[in-house]
């Protein structure tokens, strides 16, 4: 099944910026999930178990890097939001 999911971050820190730019980078890094970047929020498309495991990671990964951060997520199931 396909799953779409709008992810927005509120970092907890000062250089929000540099933090929300390091994790859009981060889930670039997953080559079988597209990651469309808005001013808002991001958008993951992909197979459901690999976005799951995509944000599984990369919360645990900005939480080492970063500590504590907002994650505000829309999950959209059997949707391709293009």
């Amino acid at each position: 099944m396909k799953l779409s999911v709008e992810l927005t971050l509120y970092p907890l820190k000062d250089n929000y910026l540099d933090i929300i730019k390091a994790t859009i980078d981060k889930l670039n890094e997953y080559e079988d999930i597209e990651v469309n970047t808005f001013p808002t929020a991001t958008i993951l498309i992909g197979d459901y178990a690999r976005v799951m495991d995509a944000l599984r990671d990369v919360i645990a990964w900005s939480y080492t890097q970063f500590g504590k951060c907002v994650f505000v997520a829309k999950f959209l199931p059997d949707y391709e939001a293009r």
